[in-house]
């Protein structure tokens, strides 16, 4: 369910996760670009800088840059390709770090990168952007990256920012699979970081929740029992039966190798960044865009928007969840702009060459959440969902919404043999008389695991100081300020839900 990360070929959830996921009998898709376009004729704003106002130092700092970013095929790198091409429009090159693809020229992989409507109003604004892409064959999983010698030289000769997203967001991915990608690939990333001359900032983005076994999160680093590196020579010297095996021993008091692979990563980052500027940025659970490019944007239904769907289609009636605990959510496009942010402030900080900087600083942690400035109660973040989904129904839902919240694990048990599963096996039962293809025990097992993920971060709840980030909000000038908005203080949650519910819709079901 954190989010946090940018998954490098799959969306995230929390945050946003594949092993999360909620999938329900057949695949419900849609085209989201019809109706979103009623989004121009709202009130969000196209900022453009007047002669008469201040400068935009976020869009000074970035013009004539070249920018690496991996982890860009996700949820949240879309959004970031997308708001750095629109609103940063003098950046000189992004080279896409992204998987080799056997039978597909780099031209075919752009077209289907950026065949969405979310890069509609791109675009419109900016019709030749594709011509700034470059895409680099390359793996995190592997020793270099996986990157050959000519875009190695060519990266490390040009690029000046790094965002680093890529990651495995699999809760029940293997621990040597979460090891090599969470892990040693942001080991392998701040090795080449080291070697680009012309290095201004790195952005290495995290998840609020790398340290949630604690109740109390500060922005700063938090010491492992087991060093990163460690555990690297652990999975590499190890066959992955035996480490299948001893993983529970290992997580300890982890919930799943996601969350503890990213607190690994971050002990890399600690261990491995003096000298360099290096940011680090931890969002909670990303949901749907609040503003930009459209209202309501998402691309998969992990975390709580696959709650949302559920119970809209009259699939999910009960939820191991505490009512009055703090959702911790924050919108793609807000914790896009904090990390673009966080790359301008990092670059600013640490001028001239990297190898110049002060050794013994440490990267700068932000906390990107919401429940210090709006939080927001899983039972409100259900009230609202239920309010809008209500007016107008899915047509595919399947029973009336009814959907029960308890933090008592016994009694979601009895609600889950109540209302899943007798029912479950019953229609299942008469599509097995009539010669139709049951389905229902299927999707409710599913709806079991994506409940025991999520279940995990529904029923606790944390104390997140962001002082970092508030800080860096303050900073920034009036006119960046509008054009990279991430105050979530600001942010209405009853008309967030309206745009948040309707993208849902018109993506999902």
């Amino acid at each position: 369910m954190p989010a946090t990360c940018l998954p490098s070929e799959e969306p995230p959830g929390v945050g946003g996760e594949p092993a999360s996921g909620f999938v329900v009998g057949r695949a419900f898709a849609y085209l989201f670009c019809a109706e979103m376009a009623l989004s121009e004729q709202t009130d969000v704003k196209d900022f453009k800088i007047d002669e008469k106002m201040e400068e935009s130092q976020i869009q000074k700092s970035f013009a004539g840059s070249t920018i690496l970013l991996t982890g860009g095929t996700g949820f949240l790198g879309k959004l970031l390709v997308e708001k750095l091409l629109r609103s940063c429009p003098d950046v000189k090159k992004i080279f896409l770090l992204t998987r080799p693809k056997k039978n597909k020229d780099i031209l075919k992989r752009l077209q289907e990168q950026f065949d969405d409507c979310l890069f509609d109003k791109l675009r419109k604004e900016r019709p030749d952007f594709i011509q700034k892409i470059q895409v680099v064959d390359g793996d995190v999983s592997k020793i270099g990256l996986g990157i050959n010698d000519e875009d190695r030289k060519n990266i490390i000769n040009e690029v000046e920012y790094i965002f680093h997203g890529a990651a495995t967001v699999r809760f029940d991915e293997a621990l040597k699979t979460a090891v090599e990608i969470n892990v040693r690939g942001t080991r392998e990333m701040l090795i080449l970081a080291r070697a680009c001359t012309k290095l201004r900032a790195l952005v290495h983005i995290s998840t609020a929740y790398s340290n949630c076994p604690l109740k109390e999160i500060d922005e700063k680093f938090y010491e492992s029992p087991l060093t990163a590196e460690k555990m690297i020579d652990l999975v590499e010297s190890m066959d992955e039966t035996t480490l299948n095996t001893i993983t529970p021993g290992i997580l300890g008091d982890f919930p799943n190798t996601y969350a503890y692979t990213k607190f690994l990563a971050e002990d890399i980052v600690q261990k491995n960044s003096y000298g360099l500027p290096v940011a680090v940025n931890r969002p909670s659970i990303v949901v749907g865009t609040a503003k930009e490019p459209l209202l309501g944007w998402i691309d998969n239904v992990y975390g709580p928007t696959g709650v949302v769907v559920g119970a809209g289609l009259g699939l999910l009636h009960t939820l191991n969840c505490d009512p009055k605990a703090v959702a911790d959510l924050v919108p793609g496009d807000y914790v896009v702009n904090s990390l673009i942010a966080a790359a301008w402030k990092t670059a600013r900080d640490h001028p001239g060459n990297h190898e110049e900087a002060p050794i013994d600083q440490l990267p700068v942690i932000y906390n990107y959440v919401s429940s210090e400035q709006k939080p927001l109660t899983w039972e409100m973040f259900m009230k609202y969902s239920e309010l809008y989904g209500i007016e107008t129904p899915p047509l595919q839902a399947i029973w009336t919404y009814l959907l029960i919240l308890t933090p008592n694990l016994f009694f979601y048990k009895f609600c889950c043999l109540l209302m899943h599963w007798l029912p479950a096996y019953i229609v299942d039962g008469l599509c097995f008389v009539i010669g139709k293809k049951p389905m229902l025990r299927k999707a409710y097992t599913k709806i079991e695991k994506f409940s025991a993920v999520i279940g995990y971060f529904a029923v606790r709840q944390w104390k997140f100081h962001n002082n970092n980030t508030q800080g860096l909000f303050n900073e920034m000038c009036s006119v960046d300020k509008e054009i990279f908005d991430f105050d979530i203080g600001s942010l209405d949650w009853v008309d967030y839900h309206k745009t948040y519910v309707t993208g849902i819709r018109q993506v999902v079901v």
